[in-house]
């Protein structure tokens, strides 16, 4: 049999610490730093296989804010390579002595004995397409910003909105436009923080436009349209599921996908104690936040009365069995949510549980398993 050389890579943006290990001796050897650039790891691992002419090399190192880029690099030089997800990797305790060196050790022996779990890599075409979407939201947090300032700035001046209940709808922006102030510098702060407003706006609408050419794409057309049958989920958030999760095929079930999600709740539970706590937020956050607003989103609308045009829009040309699963998952949401609410469980706490809910519903949609 073959020797397999473990090489484990400790990633960092100026270099790369690496490490190699094989069952033969069971120590770690080759170890070196170099810097950060992929065809200096091509070259450590072809001088590996010189010197080990019978020699299998696979390649790990764990996932962090430096992407994907190494990983296709390698895979492209035909060296196998695995992204280790680092909670996955249990951690001796007790060590106090920790560096690039021994990081790259400790990889290269997880990699070895299988003591990892391997995250899920994106199409190139799925990464750009979640970058953008993440950039949307990137400019949506800005606009909830410069509203926030803009409103601060008001009450600093004693000018409160009481013409009606909800701001940013047309009576308040004219309202708004109606606001003079005395002193010129004050009128000119305002002024930049009411275009300030107006310019995140529009970047927003850009950026929306785009999302739905994006959609449109062959690629995620299908889907997008299946999951936009849901009240609560429209294209910004379809195609965000659909790019940043990939193959929902690798989730074996809905528990797994909500779980990956982080909206299944904690547990410590010893002997004849349970105990439930609050929902682990682990996994991906961005996710997890855009499906507790379609939850929201979903229980202010009423399933009880005709459909939205909106919502018509969305369920126009797909199957009538999809449009009747979402239907379904709809009621279902509502009846939770009340049933929590009943037994008096916080709004917050069940409008999580809906979100819950709503990802196992997406699941099954997503794996054609409606029944």
């Amino acid at each position: 049999m073959n020797t397999v050389i473990n090489i484990g890579i400790d990633v960092h943006k100026d270099s790369y610490s690496l490490s190699a290990f094989t069952f033969n001796n069971r120590q770690c050897f080759g170890q070196t730093r170099i810097a950060s650039k992929s065809s200096l790891v091509i070259k450590y691992v072809n001088r590996m296989k010189q010197e080990h002419q019978d020699a299998q090399v696979v390649c790990g190192y764990e996932a962090g804010p430096t992407g994907y880029g190494l990983y296709r690099d390698l895979e492209k030089a035909g060296i196998p390579c695995a992204i280790m997800a680092p909670t996955t990797m249990p951690k001796a305790s007790g060590s106090k002595v920790k560096n690039d060196r021994l990081d790259a050790q400790d990889i290269a022996k997880h990699l070895a004995f299988g003591t990892y779990s391997s995250v899920h890599v994106p199409t190139a075409q799925d990464e750009s397409v979640k970058n953008f979407t993440r950039l949307r939201n990137t400019r949506k947090t800005a606009l909830k910003k410069a509203k926030q300032n803009l409103l601060s700035f008001l009450l600093r001046c004693d000018r409160s909105f009481n013409e009606g209940k909800t701001h940013w709808t047309k009576i308040h922006f004219t309202w708004l436009k109606q606001q003079k102030f005395d002193n010129w510098v004050d009128q000119e702060t305002f002024n930049e923080y009411l275009q300030e407003v107006h310019d995140q706006m529009e970047k927003v609408a850009r950026y929306d436009q785009r999302i739905e050419e994006l959609a449109s794409m062959d690629c995620y057309r299908e889907n997008v349209r299946k999951l936009c049958c849901f009240r609560g989920i429209e294209t910004h958030t379809a195609l965000s599921l659909i790019s940043e999760i990939g193959d929902f095929s690798r989730f074996l079930n809905a528990r797994q996908f909500s779980a990956f999600l982080g909206l299944v709740p904690s547990e410590e539970s010893s002997g004849q104690k349970e105990r439930r706590g609050a929902i682990t937020k682990a996994g991906n956050t961005r996710l997890r936040l855009l499906l507790i607003e379609g939850a929201k989103s979903t229980l202010r609308s009423n399933i009880y009365g005709k459909k939205s045009k909106r919502l018509l829009a969305r369920h126009k040309g797909n199957p009538p069995d999809v449009i009747a699963y979402a239907d379904r998952a709809n009621r279902r949401l509502h009846k939770s949510y009340d049933r929590l609410t009943a037994r008096g469980v916080h709004h917050n706490k069940a409008t999580v549980a809906v979100a819950r809910e709503m990802a196992c519903f997406v699941w099954g949609m997503m794996n054609d398993r409606m029944d």
